[in-house]
């Protein structure tokens, strides 16, 4: 019996090493450098530049001003829409396909793509939040930074004395309901999930927020889906798309890494999917949608949080001027 277990940890053992050094070798090699990553960026055609690279929080107020501006002719009603494609780094647009693609999609209509960033100033500055999950998708929908809104990194409750523009925007009556859907957890699925004390307010104050947590992101695509099906949906949606983030953490955020580029493919099918449920509404040529498909933060190596400009600069693309 042991002469069969010991070959066959001889070569657990060795398949393991193997592994890991081709991992290594992986990322030794990828040469993610800041100078690829700017030569990337610049090859994605971006209308700016990472020295004009807008701040995130900036979307806060398009979005307010959306639902503050006058019905075009035509229109009978507003409704905006957050994709979020969490941790997609901008070079990555790179990648984006002809078909099934909410990006080349919404492109072909018009749309505007930018170059945004998190952290709390643009690079190269020091950052002054980290370049996280919490940090990042809290900054767009507050409209303020982490000095502000106190969210710094993950695993912190933020207070109520700055909401999030699904709550305020319901508790001002400027819509009638708003919908936030994501599989992870920790934005108020558990102990230090950011939004659980606006979460419980709006179920005190009787407001029309939803905060869906699902299993996996082909549940929130079906969540978004079955919302948008009906007749009163959400004035506000807010979905969250994590291929590229876990698929980062686990081989890389990197264009060199082919997981990652099909992660974002993957990540950008959901948002075609999503969108497609939007123009397949009965009365969507009656309605003003502003769409916006947005990341939170990048990655470099397998993890983000930090200063580099590979986890500080993202991509904001929107169906609308601005």
């Amino acid at each position: 019996m042991k002469k069969k277990i010991i070959p066959l940890l001889a070569v657990v053992l060795a398949i393991g090493a193997a592994l890991t050094f081709h991992f290594t070798k992986y990322m030794k090699d990828s040469k993610d450098t800041e100078e690829l990553f700017r030569e990337n960026v610049l090859s994605a055609g971006y209308e700016n530049t990472v020295e004009t690279a807008f701040a995130q929080t900036e979307i806060y107020s398009i979005i307010k001003e959306h639902f503050a501006s006058p019905l075009p002719e035509g229109k009978k009603e507003k409704k905006a829409v957050i994709i979020g494609y969490d941790g997609c780094r901008a070079d990555v647009l790179t990648q984006v396909q002809k078909e099934n693609s909410a990006i080349n999609a919404l492109l072909e209509e018009g749309a505007s793509k930018k170059l945004s960033y998190c952290g709390g100033v643009n690079f190269p500055e020091k950052n002054t939040q980290d370049t996280s999950t919490a940090p990042g998708w809290c900054s767009i929908l507050t409209g303020v930074w982490a000095d502000e809104h106190g969210i710094t990194g993950n695993d912190i409750t933020k207070s109520l004395n700055t909401k999030t523009l699904l709550t305020s925007l319901t508790e001002e009556e400027t819509i009638d309901s708003s919908v936030f859907i994501t599989k992870w957890a920790g934005h108020f699925s558990r102990k230090n999930a950011t939004y659980l004390l606006e979460k419980e307010y709006c179920e005190k104050n009787s407001l029309d927020v939803s905060f869906s947590k699902t299993k996996d992101d082909s549940a929130s695509l079906e969540a978004f889906k079955n919302e948008v099906s009906r007749e009163d949906c959400a004035d506000f949606l807010f979905v969250i798309f994590e291929p590229t983030d876990s698929t980062g953490h686990s081989f890389g955020f990197t264009i060199n890494n082919p997981r990652y580029k099909e992660a974002f493919i993957e990540a950008d099918k959901f948002g075609f999917d999503a969108l497609s449920a939007i123009k397949e509404r009965e009365s969507f040529e009656n309605e003003d949608w502003l769409i916006i498909i947005t990341s939170d933060h990048g990655g470099i190596g397998t993890d983000h949080g930090k200063e580099s400009i590979q986890e500080r600069m993202t991509f904001t693309v929107i169906n609308k001027e601005f």
